[in-house]
């Protein structure tokens, strides 16, 4: 057996009848705040740069996914599915979203990329692809992220439909990281200091931008149907 295997039988054995009590109790729900928390541990062993720490952080991360993935097996969330489904599924998802190495010849030459910005030229056109049913660039996104992590990831998508300007200033100039985590500690202080959460202020402006978006794409969608119907 391997070492997988090994940590495989070890979760399973401590949720079967006769093992480990807590083990047994546990849902896909409770185990959440283990996993955010086992991820967050694993970001601060990344930064330390300590081996040992990162290798032991993605232990625990890995758990999870071990521990949530025998929990389905028992039918927790309807139709069982196991480790070995999980991994064939992201298998599969990772061949579809990179047609540059995994595609026919057609799709080498048509997706062919040499850096990293080419790829994610790409990337959305894959997953819209693998998934016709979402209408929004915003479709997808983790609202319940940090709030600054999701304001990121909701200014790409403002810049993918136009509504930003991909590449521009920002309104305060901002040269290195060190400066930039200086300026946001000053933010929070005087939030702080007048009594103001500084992560619910910038979920609310997010949610903000984020119906900007869905305005314009209504926008797009409404000018596509003018010009289909003058075509016609």
């Amino acid at each position: 057996m391997s070492n997988l295997d090994d940590l495989l039988a070890t979760a399973h054995k401590l949720r079967a009848p006769g093992g480990c009590p807590w083990d047994a109790e546990q849902t896909h729900e409770s185990l959440v705040q283990y996993l955010i928390e086992e991820t967050y541990e694993l970001v601060d062993a990344i930064e330390s740069g300590n081996r040992d720490e990162i290798l032991e952080e993605l232990g625990d991360v890995l758990y999870q996914v071990v521990f949530h993935s025998d929990l389905a097996a028992t039918g927790s969330l309807g139709e069982p599915f196991d480790i070995q489904d999980v991994a064939a599924k992201m298998s599969q998802k990772m061949i579809s979203r990179h047609p540059h190495v995994f595609g026919d010849e057609a799709q080498l030459a048509e997706f062919a990329a040499s850096t990293g910005d080419e790829v994610m030229q790409n990337w959305d056109a894959h997953k819209k692809r693998e998934k016709p049913e979402r209408e929004s660039v915003l479709d997808g996104i983790a609202t319940g992220m940090p709030a600054l992590a999701l304001a990121t990831k909701v200014l790409g998508k403002a810049e993918k439909i136009g509504l930003l300007e991909a590449g521009a200033t920002g309104p305060i100039q901002v040269d290195d990281e060190d400066q930039l985590g200086g300026l946001l500690l000053a933010i929070v202080t005087s939030a702080r200091a007048s009594g103001l959460d500084a992560e619910r202020a910038l979920r609310s402006a997010v949610r903000d931008l984020m119906a900007d978006i869905r305005k314009v794409e209504i926008l797009d969608a409404s000018d596509a149907g003018v010009v289909g119907r003058e075509l016609d």
